[in-house]
This record gives C-alpha cells, structure tokens and sequence, in this order.
C-alpha cells in the first residue's frame, strides 16, 4: 500500500451511486452510470481500487438507480473473480482457489431512495458510519483521478473545517480565448483544461457536518444549500489537485476513459498497489 501510516485507520468511503446517468443514456438504459465498464469492471471498483490503495477497507454506496445491478455484482464478486468447482445436485457446493486483491473490502449497500438527491443520499447512509468515524470521505461514483487520498484526509484534519473538497481543473469542451481587456489575444481549440476550478469530489467530511447540514429530505442536494451554508460559516475549504481528473458524463467521456486503459496509460491507476 502506498502512502498510508500504520499509526491511523483509514475512514470509511461513501460513493453517490443513485443518479440516473441522463447524459449517458445510451450506455445507462441497462447499467446504472458507476457499473458503467472501463475496461473489464464498472468504473465504481476502479473509485474503488484508488481508495483501497491508501488503506480504505470500508465503502458505502449510496443506491437508488438500478440498484439491482450493484447488489449482483458484489454477491458474485468472488465467483467472478476466482476459479471455482461448483458442485450440483441435490447438496450443491462451490470451492474457491483464490483470494482476490479485494478480499478484505467491506462494501454496504445502501438503499437511498430512486429519487433522492445528493444530501438527502447522505444523510440516509449516515447510519451505516461507525461510532470512531468522526470523518469519512464523499464522492461520486462517476469520475477518476489520481489523487493522494491520504493527503486530502492530512489537510482536512489539519483545518478543523468540517467539509474538504477537491478542487480540479474540469476539461475543456469548447475553444478556449485568450482575451486582453475586450481584444482577443489567442485562440485555443479546445485546450486540454480550463484555468478555473470545479468540485472534483473525493471529498473529507467531519461527521458534524451531517448534523449541522443535512437532512433525510429527498429534495435535498448536498452541493446546494448545504454546501453554501458551509461556506458561509468559513467551515469549507478545498484541496488543489493539479493531477489527472476525468468525470464520466458523456460517451465522448466514456470511449476516452476505455481509451486510456486499452491502451495501458491509465493515469488514475498511479497510485494502486
């Protein structure tokens, strides 16, 4: 494992897995946008692979959209990921010859509600934390990078604040100018980044922050008022992560990211063991 202190347990993750994917649609009609593959799994185990890499054994994934498809991948990880000897008949049996690298992943999943937005997905899940966990880290089940997990836990500590968010240069979809007053300086086609910053995910919480904030409302969206609010007490900060970042919105979004890991230069792999 890289970069994680034999001194500190890792918190827990909660992974944002309800939403119904509409940009993507038409992958989505039959997966819910994290099962979506990027290679040979959804792109939820390689958010997954990133966390377990720093030391995170406990993930919650906040359901609603298909939540089916997460509850029979993660049944039958193991006879996925295994050889197996399966006996039938009358007493049927099955024998395992391996352990898979996930082996010790403890993975909850949780039924938030098929129409509940972001806040309220958290507050329900909530109950799932343990009595130790006064952090746990957020994001979203669509998007990949190659941050230093331990390194955004370390700062959120460091602050006292109760909510630590990625701050990530979103790629660029359009022709970038480059202006001087109103004179047009420079002409980019569709540079590879923009210069401002997004909420990235891979977010720390202070389990406060869910008391202070929050609520079970269905209609409530964690990066609405919840957010503002905390910005308004001076209880919210950001992590820059000048690395690789690439969400999932779109199938434009969805080849590149199959792309990158057909072709071996997968960035957001970095830091697996």
């Amino acid at each position: 494992m890289k970069n994680v202190s034999n001194e500190q347990k890792m918190p827990p993750v909660m992974i944002l897995c309800g939403g119904m994917g509409t940009r993507l649609r038409d992958v989505t009609e039959l997966l819910p946008k994290p099962m979506v593959p990027i290679g040979e799994q959804p792109i939820v185990w390689h958010i997954m692979k990133t966390y377990a890499s720093f030391g995170v054994r406990r993930f919650i994934l906040c359901l609603g959209y298909k939540r089916e498809k997460f509850i029979d991948f993660f049944m039958n990880y193991h006879a996925r990921t295994s050889d197996a000897t399966i006996t039938l008949g009358a007493q049927p049996d099955i024998r395992f010859y391996s352990e898979s690298a996930e082996s010790d992943w403890e993975v909850t999943l949780v039924g938030t509600g098929l129409e509940t937005m972001t806040g309220g997905r958290v507050a329900r899940a909530a109950k799932y934390l343990q009595p130790e966990d006064q952090h746990f880290f957020l994001t979203y089940g669509d998007g990949v990078c190659d941050v230093d997990i331990t390194a955004t836990l370390r700062r959120h500590q460091a602050s006292q604040k109760l909510l630590t968010v990625l701050a990530v240069h979103p790629a660029a979809r359009f022709g970038e100018m480059i202006l001087d007053g109103d004179n047009v300086m420079g002409f980019e086609e569709k540079p590879a980044q923009t210069n401002g910053y997004i909420n990235g995910g891979y977010m720390v919480v202070n389990r406060r922050f869910i008391e202070r904030y929050l609520s079970c409302d269905e209609d409530l969206f964690f990066e609405r008022e919840p957010m503002r609010s905390a910005v308004a007490d001076g209880q919210m900060q950001v992590y820059r992560h000048e690395g690789f970042w690439q969400c999932m919105d779109t199938p434009r979004e969805y080849e590149r990211l199959n792309e990158l890991w057909n072709t071996g230069d997968a960035p957001w792999t970095r830091n697996w063991a």
